[in-house]
């Protein structure tokens, strides 16, 4: 049995903008209908830094407060009524802890719509810690052949990056282009090129457009002043724009890319407006959406997807005490890639 006087040590956020404090807590126990889950790797999401800037602002926060929402681990504790896991059992821990389950859009399918779902590390403890407690039934099974450290950042930014390519509705033969070449961009570029969309791919960094071209993107441009007119001088337009750049930069381009009938999907957290003339939409029935992580059926199927051939992405492999170091060097943009804790060092 698990006692409540054990400890586990976390990373918990005590005020904002301050060094998260490493130190020991409760260690939670799997209340009805959840798992106790013990953390192989975590990885640390751009999502993190709004957390820890306090931009995102639960309405009621966690205690303690425990950061992380990109978790692999095992099954080491199961609750009451719980079905379809085995202690030992590897679990993902994404983004979403539940969901209200009863609105329209988790009725339709469309939970990471649900406008009362809870998020680890937002509105309950997270995943930068030895343990955490999961829903039993938004918890992700993962195969045994996967890799946990390589396979933490696709708990939210793979699935996310999937979500945005499902979202555009890519088809193959389909064309996409896709702005912003960081970890969740690259994801799109490996996930729209298996599935046989043809990908322009797009960053200010030409060493990113490399990366891009090695995943399989087809074309790159760079993001420059210059990029709305060359695109719009193209006879060919994309059927989908997928922005993962947090930058209103990218409209301009994104307008002058589409195709009529196209889809513009935004991905990015972009809080400042842009401009758009009904009257275009009108002559061009061109779709404009957002995006929202993923549902648990495309965790599924993203999760098949990388088992099978792993999800490329640069891993920095950091411990719980360098968690701090890692989201201010992700705030000031100079991170070559994900940041993910290893507990098993």
């Amino acid at each position: 049995m698990t006692s409540h006087t054990q400890t586990m040590r976390a990373a918990v956020l005590g005020r904002y903008g301050e060094p998260l404090d490493v130190t020991s807590v409760p260690r939670p126990v799997a209340g009805p209908g959840q798992i106790l889950v013990r953390l192989q790797a975590c990885g640390v999401c751009h999502t993190d830094v709004h957390i820890w800037r306090g931009e995102s602002v639960p309405p009621h926060a966690p205690s303690p407060f425990v950061m992380g929402h990109e978790g692999v681990g095992r099954v080491e504790a199961i609750g009451e009524g719980v079905s379809g896991w085995a202690l030992g059992d590897r679990a993902g821990v994404p983004w979403i802890h539940d969901t209200c389950r009863h609105c329209d859009e988790c009725l339709d399918g469309d939970e990471s719509f649900c406008q009362h779902h809870r998020a680890h590390g937002l509105n309950v403890p997270g995943a930068f810690a030895e343990y955490v407690v999961c829903d039993a039934s938004f918890a992700v099974t993962l195969p045994e052949t996967i890799d946990p450290v390589t396979t933490a950042p696709v708990m939210c930014a793979g699935i996310t990056a999937y979500g945005a390519v499902k979202r555009a509705g890519l088809k193959a033969g389909e064309s996409a282009i896709v702005f912003g070449c960081g970890g969740l961009g690259l994801y799109a570029v490996q996930i729209a090129s298996r599935l046989g969309v043809k990908v322009l791919a797009v960053d200010r960094d030409p060493a990113k457009l490399e990366i891009a071209r090695r995943y399989g993107a087809v074309e790159t441009e760079i993001a420059d002043s210059g990029l709305p007119s060359r695109l719009a001088a193209r006879s060919e337009k994309y059927h989908a724009c997928i922005n993962f750049a947090p930058t209103t930069a990218t409209w301009d381009a994104m307008v002058a890319g589409i195709r009529p009938r196209g889809r513009i999907i935004a991905a990015a957290m972009v809080f400042q407006p842009v401009p758009l003339i009904q009257e275009w939409l009108t002559a061009t029935g061109v779709v404009i959406t957002g995006t929202s992580v993923g549902t648990r059926q495309e965790m599924r199927e993203l999760v098949a997807m990388h088992a099978e051939q792993p999800l490329e992405t640069t891993v920095e492999t950091i411990s719980l005490d360098q968690v701090s170091d890692a989201l201010a060097t992700l705030e000031s943009g100079q991170s070559k890639g994900r940041f993910v804790i290893d507990f098993t060092g």
